[in-house]
């Protein structure tokens, strides 16, 4: 009898860990703003590469320096073009719902 539970537990294990793995490879990549740190008042922005990391929509967990860096970036160049004249990526966008959901104003962002 002592063989049956480990079975039942490595049976779960071999179906779960698997699906645990493949959860995780669909989600979108999440990082930190770019905010070319070198140019305060770029001339045109790059596009986002990543969607927001936890540590700017994790609410109360978030991180309040890095919250209210998106807050001043987008006010201060949100209308800003971007350099290869396209426009926003699906990552831009995400940055763009963040900064609105935090009570940015959307006047201060460029229209598509």
């Amino acid at each position: 009898m002592p063989t049956r539970p480990v079975t039942l537990l490595r049976g779960l294990a071999a179906g779960i860990l698997p699906a645990l793995l493949l959860a995780g490879c669909g989600a979108p990549d999440r990082g930190d703003l770019d905010t070319r740190p070198a140019t305060p008042s770029p001339g045109c922005l790059v596009h986002q590469t990543r969607e927001p990391a936890e540590r700017y929509t994790a609410g109360r967990e978030a991180d309040t320096g890095a919250v209210l860096g998106v807050l001043r970036y987008y006010t201060a160049n949100g209308r800003t073009p971007y350099c290869d004249g396209k426009q926003p990526t699906a990552a831009d966008l995400a940055w763009q719902r963040l900064y609105t959901g935090l009570g940015g104003d959307p006047a201060h962002l460029a229209r598509p």
